[in-house]
């Protein structure tokens, strides 16, 4: 399959924490205007913040994370049409699932899609496996369709994502039952760096690319070691750092095949978070720029 440089980027601005509205720059989207970042694609950029009206939403959770998909997959697929990449920003990984719809939206459920996850957690647990029952642990399993139908279908997310399509990078910290859930299936965890656990990046990141027509490469800023992300909610010790971070994604983007992109939870929540956001910028920067090196590739609109 060939691939073209980008035209033009799509930014998708998630003003949501889960599923309410977060206040002030909590998310970080003013910060990342403000830094001239999405620049460093080179190309035309136009930035969007999804919204749900007040009377749409529920008191079911799932049903809202569901409309809060669904309202990212009509972004992400009018991006496609438009023949722009994707890329969204705040909100954190449980709008995951709006972009995986997006995608199917706009190329078809049917569509190669292949799944990078960049996080210190695995965010593969279910309803069955978690400890915390924390909604934030579970879209990869949703996207699999291992947990919360109601939340995965309203996210436009028609075929869910066969486990070998998935490759989870770094995921230090897991359950117990969600590794062995993940162990049960052909997901691959791979090493972010040399030394850290797990099989070799460039070997799986060219496993999943011949498996796959095009590739949504997801980041949760908490891969990075605590250090760098002090004020994050779930930071983790013992992580890469931000040039070892750079190189996984420069790997992911040298397959020529990733169209979405998203890093997200990038929390500004006071004085005290400068570095966290400081962090989050130079990886949007890192991301952009080896993708407008890469390009993505030419694939068939539904």
């Amino acid at each position: 399959m060939s691939t073209e440089a980008l035209s033009g980027l799509q930014v998708i601005g998630v003003r949501y924490w889960g599923s309410e509205l977060a206040g002030g720059d909590a998310l970080s989207l003013d910060a990342l205007a403000a830094s001239g970042v999405y620049e460093a694609a080179s190309v035309p950029v136009d930035v969007v913040e999804p919204r749900i009206a007040d009377e749409l939403w529920a008191e079911d959770e799932i049903a809202n994370l569901g409309l809060i998909g669904g309202a990212i997959a009509g972004d992400a697929a009018a991006a496609r049409h438009q023949g722009s990449a994707i890329l969204m920003t705040g909100g954190h990984c449980v709008h995951s699932t709006g972009i995986l719809g997006g995608l199917q939206d706009a190329h078809g459920p049917g569509a190669r899609i292949g799944l990078v996850w960049f996080d210190a957690h695995g965010d593969f647990n279910t309803p069955n496996t978690t400890l915390t029952g924390m909604l934030g642990g579970m879209p990869v399993a949703v996207c699999a369709g291992m947990a919360w139908p109601r939340w995965r279908e309203g996210s436009h997310i028609v075929a869910p994502l066969p486990t070998d399509r998935i490759l989870l990078v770094d995921v230090r910290n897991l359950d117990p039952a969600e590794e062995q859930l993940i162990r049960a299936t052909d997901t691959v965890i791979a090493a972010p760096a040399p030394g850290f656990p797990g099989q070799d990046l460039g070997q799986a990141v060219t496993d999943l690319a011949s498996r796959c027509d095009m590739i949504y490469l997801h980041i949760d800023l908490d891969i990075l070691d605590e250090a760098f992300v002090p004020d994050h909610i779930t930071a983790e010790p013992d992580g890469p750092n931000l040039e070892q971070v750079g190189a996984a994604i420069d790997a992911v983007m040298a397959t020529g095949k990733v169209v979405a992109l998203a890093v997200v939870s990038i929390f500004n929540l006071g004085e005290s978070s400068r570095a966290t956001v400081a962090s989050g910028i130079e990886l949007v920067r890192a991301c952009l720029e080896s993708w407008r090196r890469h390009g993505q590739p030419k694939v068939a609109l539904k």
